[in-house]
């Protein structure tokens, strides 16, 4: 498609991932009615597309800061999350509530994990201890050489592949105009506020953007300086068949996870590696998933793989979220730079967006993730 001259929308969001689906549909539930979003390609297609939806902040952080509790508040946020996209769309995202299982092979990774338990306890979290026997009642696959585990009951997954049909088939029933294949190649700023954006297709005119195309943030060009660089940083997974199924909980190592789905397929993830946009499966990195489910369970020798792919994670440079207003252009706002955390959180960042968008409200308890904590150093950017 291309644009006429005077196309024009309230609110452009750029990119189609699960966090732009999430904000435009949040944005369209608030009584915005003209919400376009513009996709490079197919929306949910790249790391909405290639993630394990797993939604673990007590697994993954390893101290309550503003990051853990944002995590956690959006985790929490998924049982309404999912069923309210049911109810709307007709589709299951499968959000699976067994929980988590995080295992300790050595002495050095017990000492973590009771570290982990002590302050999560502390805290008032939900945790469990487990003896390595324990564990393998639990989840019989377990390896015979696992000593001890904790078990994270609210911890729990996603089918994400579902979640973006599911937002997806929501915004285009609340009417969002979803614009694919056309790239933003450029932000219009006049008067330092931002004024629409340049397209592949043309010029839209707009008084809002929102930039949450992930990895590729940091590509779109504007006269103004922005405030980070977002980097790609591939991760890798294979997908194996299990017939019958091996495992309830999602099972964690210190060195990567499997996520067991309903239809017999198990997740195995994953890589970190900061190649640009070689979207490349690599020997090496098939090799070293599959020596880490190994680990976890004997009984992946047993199973074909069947699928493998790799995605980019947006890394912003402090492993933060970047959400909210820039204040140095008006009209201009981030929800960028996830990470490893995109599908987690989706709810939390479409609701805190589209509040900044509708009562110009941006939470002070949020400013860790503020566009406005970096900035410029002799053309380069940095934490403030």
């Amino acid at each position: 498609m291309s644009f006429g001259p005077n196309e024009r929308a309230d609110v452009v969001i750029i990119g189609g991932g699960v966090i732009g689906l999430t904000i435009a549909r949040a944005l369209s539930q608030r009584g915005i009615r003209q919400v376009m979003l513009i996709e490079r390609g197919r929306p949910g297609s790249e790391a909405s597309w290639a993630a394990g939806g797993i939604l673990a902040p007590q697994v993954e952080v390893d101290h309550q800061d503003e990051f853990f509790r944002l995590a956690c508040a959006s985790r929490d946020l998924y049982p309404e999350f999912a069923e309210s996209l049911k109810e709307e769309t007709g589709v299951d995202v499968e959000l699976d509530t067994t929980g988590t299982l995080c295992l300790g092979f050595t002495p050095s990774d017990e000492e973590e994990l009771r570290r982990r338990h002590q302050w999560q306890t502390g805290a008032g979290l939900q945790v469990e201890w487990l003896t390595g026997d324990d564990a393998r009642r639990l989840e019989p696959c377990v390896a015979a050489n696992a000593r001890c585990a904790l078990r994270f009951p609210r911890d729990i997954q996603v089918e994400n592949r579902r979640l973006v049909d599911a937002l997806v088939r929501s915004n285009e029933e609340l009417g969002v105009q979803l614009v694919i294949n056309t790239a933003v190649t450029a932000l219009r700023i006049k008067d330092r506020r931002v004024c629409g954006v340049e397209t592949s297709n043309g010029f839209v005119a707009a008084p809002i953007v929102v930039v949450a195309a992930g990895a590729w943030s940091s590509l779109i060009d504007s006269p103004s300086l922005l405030p980070i660089q977002v980097e790609p940083v591939r991760g890798q997974m294979l997908c194996f068949s299990a017939d019958p199924h091996i495992a309830r909980h999602v099972i964690y190592s210190p060195r990567g996870y499997l996520v067991p789905r309903r239809d017999g397929r198990v997740l195995a993830g994953s890589t970190a590696e900061r190649v640009g946009f070689d979207k490349r499966v690599t020997d090496d990195g098939v090799s070293a998933i599959r020596s880490m489910a190994l680990e976890i369970s004997a009984a992946i020798a047993s199973l074909p793989i069947i699928d493998s792919w790799a995605g980019f994670r947006p890394r912003a440079p402090d492993d933060l979220p970047v959400l909210g207003p820039w204040a140095e252009i008006g009209g201009l706002l981030y929800a960028t730079g996830h990470y490893r955390n995109g599908i987690l959180l989706a709810p939390i960042t479409g609701l805190v967006i589209a509040d900044a968008i509708v009562d110009g409200d941006f939470p002070a308890n949020l400013k860790a993730f503020s566009p406005n904590r970096f900035r410029q150093i002799q053309g380069q950017y940095h934490p403030a």
